[in-house]
């Protein structure tokens, strides 16, 4: 029991991340909702779309400066690890991982490109609409802003499918496991 005494009081995300986090939550949530029933022009969903790619490059330098918890050398784990741990989710019991679980940080990773992927498909697609255009889409031949059309749909169902895992993953933990995985990342340390 003192172990767990001790792990309760450990901070586990700093408040970066937890900002990174729920500033992510909201410009990826508001702008799916706008993409799909906003206003014909585009404009607040292009502005959401900016603040994914801001906060994208954030997270990239503060996997590399960050506290322990935060850089990506702490939570990427080779394939052995991640297979072990796959194998040890049947178990009831609290993982007690401190941040990312080696199967919740190459989520963290997938996330991240798919993330980086509709930013960047965003930038450079062109519907043809001539009010919804990315901004860098005269700057590409017009084959690839057609392209980026396409994979910029593909790429956010893709993102509906890794939302969902994570919510299930976090349904997963609160009622299998029992271990609270909201909390910490609205106060920075285990409940």
């Amino acid at each position: 029991m003192r172990a767990r005494n001790i792990l309760a009081d450990e901070q586990i995300w700093d408040p970066a991340i937890r900002l990174f986090h729920w500033s992510l939550v909201v410009a990826v949530v508001g702008g799916w909702l706008l993409g799909h029933f906003g206003p014909l022009q585009m404009t607040l969903h292009f502005w959401a779309g900016y603040a994914v790619g801001a906060l994208i490059l954030f997270r990239l330098m503060w996997g590399f400066v960050g506290p322990r918890n935060a850089r990506f050398a702490s939570f990427l784990r080779g394939p052995g690890a991640v297979m072990a741990y796959v194998r040890s989710l049947p178990k009831r019991a609290a993982g007690w991982a401190t941040g990312h679980n080696p199967l919740g940080g190459w989520s963290v990773v997938a996330m991240l490109l798919v993330l980086a992927g509709q930013v960047a498909t965003g930038l450079i697609l062109d519907p043809e609409d001539y009010i919804n255009t990315g901004p860098l889409a005269e700057a590409v031949p017009a084959e690839w802003s057609r392209w980026a059309l396409g994979m910029h749909h593909r790429l956010g169902v893709v993102l509906l499918v890794l939302v969902a895992l994570h919510v299930a993953a976090i349904l997963f933990y609160r009622f299998w496991k029992r271990e609270d995985l909201v909390t910490p990342m609205v106060t920075g340390r285990r409940p």
